[in-house]
């Protein structure tokens, strides 16, 4: 029996009858239409525990909340087969698991992670996640008010098990974050320092010597898996409007296996908008099956972007350990706040002393910039002007 094929082209293949399609979800078990989980701030509920053998094809939920930056404090934890609760494969803000962060949700399609309509509030997954001796998803409300919780999981029960599933790696997710970045300060070339006033040196000076070390770190783990993409959250926080204020153009590097102790690097990347599959300081929403972009940035990239890479017809494969990162800006010269959410399946045990730990509340609160707040204030004031004065001419 072939495992975790799902495409077109084996639809019609009819299965073994020990395969049954399974659900968990949050309908009212009185019959009712009060489909939803209330959690109230500080618990953690667990919304499925499974056992057996077998694989999620899909996970659905949206969230009925009022709370601000709901989408970054409330926090999805997967264990599978029996791991214990302190460590699990998955660990993540429940918007960033979906492909999103900053905290925010907006239509966008990829080819495993959706969000859509209304207004991007329906999360969808479809990263396939086995299982030989069940499963366990937990859901931790960081909140300060109670929110309802809708989902649906649904799964393939293998009720013979199944041998080759040894060979299948367990999923994991990884949420990071640095704010901000640690700058370099000074040109190695000739030991000046960088002054931002100065953007060309700003821009294209330096030499990256030390990429272990100072990049920004996407990835860290440990055993035999290969890593599956990441999506990329920048708020550019670098208030440049006299020049191209483009908080990319630093290179992916990705190290493997003996490459990590060697400090070399094993694939070396051209660019952030080059990792990403585009070109050319990418400032277009687009949204392809395995890379696009959410959100570009406002003015010359000044803000929120995101950016999203999914390396699902070239997965990157380790027998050991890999590390994923990526410079912030090109050799490291620029200060913005960076996150990022990565994907990847490899044997179990994990190490999870690789995992960071995770930010508290206000360490994981997206910023608030002033000049947007005085920009929508502005554009407020002006419609209601308009609208003041289109009375004026109605009744006068």
């Amino acid at each position: 029996m072939r495992l975790g094929i799902s495409s077109l082209n084996n639809i019609i293949e009819l299965k073994s009858d020990s395969i049954k399609s399974k659900r968990v979800s949050s309908y009212d078990k009185n019959e009712g239409n009060y489909d939803w989980k209330d959690i109230s701030p500080s618990e953690t509920v667990k919304i499925a525990d499974v056992e057996g053998s077998g694989i999620i094809r899909h996970i659905w939920c949206t969230i009925a909340s009022n709370e601000r930056y709901y989408l970054r404090n409330i926090i999805i934890r997967m264990y599978w087969d029996n791991e214990s609760l302190d460590k699990p494969s998955v660990e993540v803000p429940i918007g960033d698991f979906f492909g999103l962060g900053h905290a925010k949700h907006k239509n966008f399609v990829s080819l495993p992670l959706q969000m859509s309509p209304q207004s991007g509030k329906g999360f969808n997954s479809w990263w396939p996640m086995p299982f030989s001796n069940g499963f366990k998803i937990t859901i931790e409300n960081d909140t300060s008010k109670s929110i309802r919780f809708f989902y649906y999981i649904d799964y393939e029960f293998y009720e013979d098990g199944f041998q080759d599933g040894i060979k299948l790696g367990r999923f994991h997710a990884q949420w990071r974050r640095e704010n901000p970045v640690i700058p370099k300060k000074v040109n190695p070339k000739n030991n000046k320092k960088y002054v931002k006033r100065k953007p060309i040196k700003f821009s294209y000076g330096g030499r990256n010597t030390d990429p272990l070390n100072e990049n920004y770190t996407i990835l860290k783990a440990s055993g035999k898996g290969h890593y599956v993409g990441c999506h990329l959250d920048i708020d550019n926080i670098t208030f440049m409007p006299w020049f191209f204020n483009w908080p990319g153009e630093g290179d992916d590097m990705i190290f493997i296996d003996e490459d990590i102790d060697k400090q070399v690097v094993t694939l070396h990347g051209t660019g952030t908008e080059d990792y990403v599959n585009q070109a050319w300081g990418q400032r277009q929403k687009y949204f392809a099956p395995y890379h696009g972009t959410i959100k570009p940035g406002g003015f010359n990239w000044w803000g929120k972007i995101s950016y999203y890479r999914y390396h699902i017809e070239d997965p990157i494969y380790f027998n050991q350990k890999i590390v994923i990162t990526i410079e912030h800006g090109h050799d490291n010269h620029r200060k913005d706040d960076w996150s990022s959410t990565a994907y990847w399946y490899q044997t179990e045990p994990h190490d999870h002393s690789l995992f960071p730990e995770l930010l508290d509340k206000k360490g994981r609160r997206p910023r608030r910039h002033i000049l947007h707040n005085i920009r929508k204030s502005l554009c407020l004031i002006t419609i209601f002007s308009l609208i003041c004065y289109g009375i004026f001419l109605i009744i006068f």
